[in-house]
């Protein structure tokens, strides 16, 4: 069993805290993605999963073992890291197999596992290259192919992707879903693009600050926001937010115009706070078909500022109360800048709020 666990994981580094007070569990043959902004500490967490940085505190458990003290070689996890790290003097095959040699595996077996690992990343062509002759994502291949003979517990991948153009980065995505599904090993995957996060994991752990901010299925964390960081971090285009003020009985909310979206909140009448931010995504916002807005919904007649097609659907900018928003419409549904367009709103989809908090109500 490979499960991971972790339970009050802290990490300094001086005064600087990277990681504080972090509880996870990853199921065995999960895959698991962290995700958030550039120094939210998510690499810095693979890494003390991986033995390659001390922790402050807390403990790490591989397989139900405690391995706080155990070193890196000895944790059996293999890590892809976002440079290749491949050697340009060993032709691929060398370069797959060097772990093997390293541990004094015969040379049969050796061989044996390196046309395996090939076979399964479609690289036995590329096996008397040297990484000077291949691209980027053949390389990436390569690297994964090293870690896939170690057989380990867990696979930790390190922003892998962060290198290649955007067609190999589509291309290579789908190669490690697929391996995920053919493997059935534990993975944890590191990366800052949202998009990545949302098509490979099973479940997404979002970091801000050192901390864990949500965790969940991708569909769990795209349509339930705990809070606007998540709100707006998960989705693109990014969910739109409009500052509101919720009448006292709950029956209304003024915009920053002064105009009222009618909306039934009643039920986060006093004692809620006053001034919210109503959150909605670009897809929950559609060309009005009717003259009369369906229950849960507000039709509105908008100006349209910005179009950006970009092929199947177009995004369409317009202000609302003051507020720019994004609706995601078909490519036949855009309109010309200048022109008035009727939309629809589904607010039975949207989110509340607390700007006081930033924790969605």
């Amino acid at each position: 069993m490979a499960e991971v666990t972790i339970r009050g994981l802290e990490k300094r580094y001086g005064a600087y805290q990277a990681l504080r007070d972090i509880d996870l569990s990853i199921r065995d043959g999960e895959l698991a993605v962290l995700v958030g902004p550039s120094g939210c500490g998510k690499s810095t967490l693979l890494r003390t999963i991986a033995g390659l940085e001390d922790i402050s505190g807390g403990t790490i458990a591989i397989g139900g073992e405690v391995v706080n003290n155990v070193r890196p070689r000895d944790r059996d996890v293999a890590m892809v890291f976002q440079d290749y790290a491949l050697y340009p003097h060993m032709s691929v095959s060398r370069n797959i197999g060097f772990g093997l040699r390293a541990r004094k595996l015969p040379k049969h077996i050796i061989k044996a596992k390196v046309l395996s690992a090939a076979a399964t990343l479609g690289i036995e062509p590329l096996l008397d290259r040297y990484p000077r002759q291949l691209s980027g994502g053949q390389r990436q291949r390569v690297a994964i192919g090293r870690a896939i003979v170690r057989d380990p517990q867990i696979f930790l991948f390190d922003e892998p992707l962060s290198n290649l153009d955007a067609q190999l980065r589509d291309e290579m995505r789908s190669e490690i879903k697929r391996l995920h599904q053919e493997l059935g090993v534990t993975m944890i995957y590191v990366t800052h693009d949202q998009i990545e996060a949302m098509t490979l994991a099973d479940r997404i752990v979002v970091l801000k600050d050192g901390q864990i901010e949500q965790q969940g299925s991708p569909l769990d964390l795209y349509e339930r926001p705990q809070t606007r960081f998540v709100a707006g971090f998960i989705g693109s285009p990014q969910m739109n937010f409009v500052p509101v003020e919720l009448a006292e009985d709950g029956s209304e909310l003024r915009l920053g115009d002064r105009s009222v979206l009618a909306a039934d909140f009643r039920r986060l009448a006093s004692p809620a706070p006053r001034r919210l931010t109503l959150g909605f995504r670009p897809s929950h916002v559609a060309p009005a078909r009717s003259e009369d807005a369906r229950k849960g919904h507000v039709r509105r007649v908008v100006r349209i500022d910005l179009v950006q097609p970009t092929g199947a659907r177009s995004f369409v900018t317009f202000q609302l109360g003051n507020s720019p928003v994004t609706a995601e419409v078909g490519a036949h549904e855009a309109g010309q800048v200048g022109e008035d367009m009727a939309v629809d709103i589904d607010l039975s989809r949207a989110v509340l709020i607390d700007d006081a908090t930033g924790r969605v109500l």
